[in-house]
């Protein structure tokens, strides 16, 4: 039989579990990013297509990536334990006790 503190620590270690789980997952997510995009703006660069009054395509696709990165990052890092089914699970718990 498990006591209490048993349950709190496995549980706290199931929720740090989760953090690195989001946190490696950004970072994996950075790398992409970063080598995508170095090779999207190499492309464009040495193409040829750059002039005056050609817009740089490969603007849309760091922005709109980048606001995916931005949320992933936030997830990870600013509200890692934002779990909203596990928050709603536990009020569940809650209103039945």
């Amino acid at each position: 039989m498990t006591t209490n503190i048993e349950n709190a620590i496995s549980e706290r270690d199931e929720v740090l579990w989760e953090i690195a789980k989001k946190r490696a997952d950004f970072k994996s997510h950075l790398v992409s990013y970063v080598i995508v995009n170095i090779f999207l703006w190499s492309l464009w660069y040495f193409s040829g297509m750059r002039g005056k009054n050609d817009f740089p395509w490969p603007l849309w696709v760091t922005l709109g990536w980048g606001i995916g990165l931005g949320f992933n990052y936030a997830g990870a890092y600013i509200f890692p334990k934002s779990n909203s089914v596990q928050r709603e699970y536990e009020k569940l718990q809650n209103e039945q006790r």
